[in-house]
């Protein structure tokens, strides 16, 4: 039978075996003919250049991936999603129960290993001791998530109390980088890593009465950029993720357990979720290797600043 004795028949092709089907059903002429011959190279060759970009994306499956404060919020989200990815999951917070749970539930769900211990980032010694103290298997991590910090108050500056100055600076400063400093010499030596800094809009913007937190995240973007310089003809990668409004223990913790000052905060708009800084996190570490994401800046639509913020009405 030729083609002319079939007029009208259903074509499938199926370029390289993969999910790339095209499926056409016309009246076939031999003009429709060569304009099929001509259709098929041109799928084969975009889904070769598909392929060839999936083929060079960072992959973490069986990478260890460390990740600290994840007791909640963005840290929490932060591991599963790289768990997902079926990379190793070590983590640290100052709740022991909480990231002892989260262990179990990423091996369980996701099949991975989890390793969990306590850790307050803002103990030099402590850090240094816990991380060379790690099992073998765990020392090398691939990717590190600096994400443990924290805001206390909201006050004018000569107002303030001077201990919560203290725990922002040696939270959220002195923490990055003594887990930095702790983590880096490893990524070297093994010629491979990745540097994730969780940073704020606070960094790029700060508003009245958030002084010194505002101070502490404008130190975490200096030192994002001033790593990156020093890492310079290393395949060490740095990126900071800076979020605007996420719905988080962030403002229960800032206002001491206050919850109902803390809800306020959220209150009329849509804020961001942890998983949404999440997401942006693992984007920026599954990158091809030559890319470097320097610095991810997001917000909820309904924000344009750190205190400039739309609250639709109830």
């Amino acid at each position: 039978m030729s083609l002319r004795d079939n007029p009208c028949q259903r074509y499938h092709f199926v370029i390289d075996g993969s999910r790339w089907i095209v499926e056409a059903i016309f009246r076939l002429s031999l003009k429709d003919w060569f304009v099929a011959t001509l259709i098929a190279p041109l799928l084969a060759m975009t889904h070769t250049k598909l392929l060839s970009r999936e083929s060079i994306m960072t992959n973490l499956k069986e990478k260890i991936v460390f990740v600290t404060g994840a007791s909640s919020g963005i840290g929490r989200s932060t591991a599963v999603q790289f768990a997902k990815l079926g990379a190793h999951i070590l983590i640290c917070a100052r709740r022991d129960d909480k990231i002892q749970t989260l262990a179990k539930e990423l091996g369980s769900s996701y099949g991975v290993k989890a390793h969990a211990f306590t850790l307050d980032v803002r103990n030099q010694k402590e850090v240094e001791n816990c991380l060379s103290g790690l099992p073998d298997e765990w020392k090398c991590i691939s990717v590190l998530v600096n994400n443990a910090g924290l805001s206390r108050g909201l006050d004018n500056l000569q107002d303030a109390k001077i201990e919560d100055w203290d725990e922002m600076i040696d939270t959220n400063v002195k923490g990055v980088l003594y887990i930095t400093r702790a983590v880096l010499p490893g990524m070297i030596a093994r010629n491979e890593g990745h540097v994730i800094n969780i940073g704020s809009v606070a960094g790029h913007w700060t508003y009245p009465k958030g002084n010194v937190y505002a101070a502490t995240k404008f130190a975490v973007n200096a030192l994002s950029q001033g790593l990156k310089m020093d890492l310079l003809g290393t395949p060490i990668r740095v990126t900071s993720i800076d979020p605007g409004l996420v719905e988080t223990e962030f403002s229960v913790v800032r206002f001491r357990g206050d919850s109902e000052r803390a809800q306020k905060v959220y209150e009329g708009l849509s804020p961001l979720t942890p998983d949404d800084i999440a997401e942006s996190i693992v984007w920026a570490a599954t990158r091809p290797a030559h890319v470097n994401v320097n610095n991810i800046v997001l917000m909820t639509t309904d924000q344009s600043a750190p205190t400039m913020v739309h609250r639709k009405s109830s």
